[in-house]
């Protein structure tokens, strides 16, 4: 009886899923296809500890956000965008002096960009809600 064993990998660069695959290694060997062990990704030499880390200075949190502007940035999960517009409502109805500004991430989820938004955000906002739903 021959068993395959598939991997599925989702790239966020090509928004293409790969199969990689094929039937389970024989004695002593890899997958077909397969040159051996998958890269090291990061981190230390095996046997090496991790270098310390790097201190990490979070920007003050307001005091207020009365008379602020709010970003509420959608990333583009699904139901994302649905969900600020109720934040949006919900900052209406129990916060009406703060202003709220709902935008939506260009580019692709899972990619940085480098878009105007967020230079946007730093001249014209105080805080910002980067959102996520599902």
């Amino acid at each position: 009886m021959t068993t395959e064993v598939r991997y599925s990998v989702m790239s966020p660069e090509a928004g293409v899923q790969k199969t990689i695959g094929g039937p389970p290694p024989g004695p002593g060997g890899p997958r077909p296809g397969m040159a051996g062990p998958p890269p090291r990704t990061g981190g230390p030499p095996p046997g090496m500890a991790p270098p310390p880390p790097t201190p990490y200075s979070p920007t003050k949190r307001l005091d207020t956000l009365e008379s602020k502007t709010v970003y509420l940035v959608d990333i583009g999960f699904g139901g994302g965008y649905n969900f600020m517009l109720q934040l949006q409502e919900w900052f209406k109805k129990n916060m009406p002096s703060v202003t709220t500004i709902v935008r939506r991430k260009p580019g692709q989820v899972f990619m940085d960009d480098r878009s105007d938004l967020w230079e946007e955000v730093k001249a014209k906002g105080h805080a910002v809600v980067l959102g996520v739903a599902g």
